[in-house]
Order: structure tokens, then C-alpha cells, then sequence
């Protein structure tokens, strides 16, 4: 009989870091070449401003930043995590993944380390395999990473994508808990769906015919805002039953920065009540996929309107679609 292993009774969240990129975006900058008004961005999706990274601020400088933060905030050292989990859309090389250079800049002990591309979801996939690792005892601290940089990927010139994508990193430590401190994940995809939000061009058309310009993201956004407002409350919902709570026990509602009209539809469907903080990162960051929530998750513990011990709903959605969700106690 093989043997197996086993690990911490529970799993928890023990610190966050964030990296906001130098560059700031305002809407103004971005009107002229998609026909727009600052007014018109706000309206359709609450977003006022975004950060764009400079050439210096790679997906690896800004996780390393941000993961350094998590490390000091958690009181972990970096010979101490195990395992590191790299979500990103935007790390340029389809291999050899990004996760092993961080791991080895921040002084990891040989970690077993690896990307994960489920898009704007990636971040809330990294916490629920994080979890499970140090309950089943093939790791004691995880690094979980959401990384982009979108702004390589956007065309300035689609008035659908060019205001919404933005760079940034976010990062969380989570290790042994003697408590419950992060709730079953609930997660799926709907790949009949998938060309919803997508690269404009496989690769190897691009090769084929010469260009030299990386494909662009695109997004149907009506039919986005359609399936998210209204799936991913039930996806919400689903998470907070299966942790054993209701609504009235939630402090803080963290969802993917993806629009403020979204999050104002699902908070609706799930009936959270009034004195619920919700994380509205979006309007300052711009949408940073795999980064989002971790973001908006930081600032909201850095202005006062998370605390520790709070219960808070994490959930994302994006291409694939995939789409994750799970509560956690805060730090």
C-alpha cells in the first residue's frame, strides 16, 4: 500500500503585498484615439484612471515587489515558502514559466514553482491549489502571485478593451492555520463561451504572415457584463454556502476589478447586506486581471476598510471563461 501524506488541519491567508506600476493613466489620455469622452468611460465602466508599467517594471520585478511585502506582512522568510504560484496572462515567453526566476530572486529553497493561465480568474485558481497543498501536506507556505502586463497586449485603437486593461501585481503568503482561515473554492469554466474575451490572432498567424505586433485582447463586452452580473452571483452564493455562512456574516466582498457596474449587479443578486465593504479598486487601477484582486484586496486593508478577521468574499471571472470564488478570514 503506497503511503501518503498529510498536512495542516486548515489553510489561511497570512499576509498581502502589493507592486502598482509609476505610470498614471488617466482617462483623458486614452479619449482621442478611441472617439471617446472621459465621461463616457466612467458611465460604462466606473473607471477614472489606470497604472501602466515602465520597460524596468517586468511581470518579474513587480512580483518579486509585491511578494516581498506579502512575505515581510505574513513574518514568513523566503527560504521558508515551498511552493510558488504565478498567475499571468502577460509573462511574453510560453515557456519556461516566470514563477522559478521569482522564486530564485526572492531567495526561495527550491520551491516547486509554476504559471498558471486562467486569466483575470488565475488569482482566486492560486489560493484554492495554495490551500490544498498545505492541507494535504505537499507544502507549508505558498506564495500566490497575480501578475499582468496588459498594457503590452492592448490596442490603443479598440474602443471595447483600450480603457479598461491596466498593469499590476498582487501577492498573498498562505500556510498552516489552527483554524479555518480560507473556504472550499467553487470554480468551472464555460469554454462554449471562450471567444468572448481572447487574443485577436493565434501566434502562428501572426508568424505566417510577417508581423511583428503581439496579438491584441479583444472582449465582447455586452455579452461579458451579461454572463458575469448574473452567473457569477450564483458562483458567489454557492461559495459563501458551501463555507458555512450566510450573507449577514460577511465583512468584505474583494470581486475581480473587471467593472464597477458588475460588481454593483452581483452584490445585488446576492442580497449582501448594505454594511458589506466592497472593493472598488477598479475606478484608480483599471482592470489588472490575475492582479485584481489581490489589489484591491490590499487597498482596502491599507485604508482601514478591511481589518483582520474579517470574513471576505473573493471571486473572479474572465477568458475561458473561468471563474473562481472562496471565502477567507483576513489577516
Amino acid at each position: 500500500m503506497l503511503s501518503t501524506s498529510t498536512g495542516a488541519a486548515h489553510a489561511a491567508i497570512l499576509g498581502v503585498g502589493a507592486y502598482r506600476p509609476s505610470i498614471v493613466v488617466p482617462n483623458s489620455e486614452l479619449v482621442e484615439a478611441i472617439d471617446s469622452s472621459d465621461e463616457w468611460i466612467q458611465q460604462r465602466s466606473g473607471i477614472k484612471q489606470r497604472r501602466f508599467a515602465t520597460p524596468e517594471e517586468s511581470v518579474q520585478m513587480m512580483s518579486v515587489a509585491c511578494a516581498r511585502e506579502a512575505l515581510e506582512a505574513a513574518g514568513i522568510e523566503a527560504d521558508q515558502v515551498d511552493a510558488v504560484i504565478v498567475a499571468t496572462v502577460s509573462h511574453m515567453m510560453q515557456t519556461p514559466a516566470v514563477a522559478p526566476l521569482i522564486a530564485t530572486e526572492l531567495g526561495c529553497d527550491h520551491p516547486v514553482a509554476f504559471d498558471i493561465s486562467a486569466a483575470c480568474a488565475g488569482f482566486c485558481h492560486g489560493v484554492g491549489l495554495a490551500s490544498d497543498m498545505i492541507r494535504s501536506g505537499s507544502a507549508r507556505y505558498a506564495l500566490v502571485i497575480g501578475v499582468e502586463r496588459l498594457s503590452d497586449i492592448l490596442d490603443r485603437t479598440d474602443r471595447g478593451t483600450a480603457f479598461i486593461f491596466a498593469d499590476g501585481a498582487g501577492a498573498v503568503v498562505v500556510g498552516p492555520s489552527e483554524t479555518p482561515g480560507i473556504g472550499p473554492v467553487v470554480w468551472g469554466s464555460d469554454g462554449e463561451q471562450y471567444d468572448l474575451i481572447r487574443q485577436r490572432e493565434d501566434w502562428r498567424d501572426v508568424v505566417a504572415v510577417g508581423s511583428t505586433a503581439m496579438p491584441p485582447l479583444t472582449m465582447q463586452g455586452s455579452s461579458v457584463f451579461r454572463w458575469a452580473s448574473f452567473t457569477m452571483a450564483k458562483v458567489g452564493t454557492e461559495a459563501i454556502e458551501r463555507a458555512g455562512i450566510t450573507p449577514d456574516d460577511l465583512d468584505v466582498f474583494v470581486p475581480h476589478q473587471a467593472n464597477m457596474r458588475i460588481t454593483d449587479a452581483m452584490a445585488r443578486s446576492m442580497k449582501l447586506p448594505e454594511r458589506v465593504k466592497i472593493a472598488r479598486d477598479v475606478a484608480e487601477q483599471g482592470n489588472t486581471s490575475a492582479a485584481s484582486v489581490p489589489l484591491a484586496l490590499h487597498r482596502m486593508i491599507q485604508e482601514g476598510d478591511a481589518v483582520s478577521g474579517d470574513l471576505a468574499l473573493l471571486i473572479a471571472f474572465g477568458a475561458g471563461l473561468a471563474y473562481a470564488a472562496q471565502v477567507v478570514v483576513l489577516p
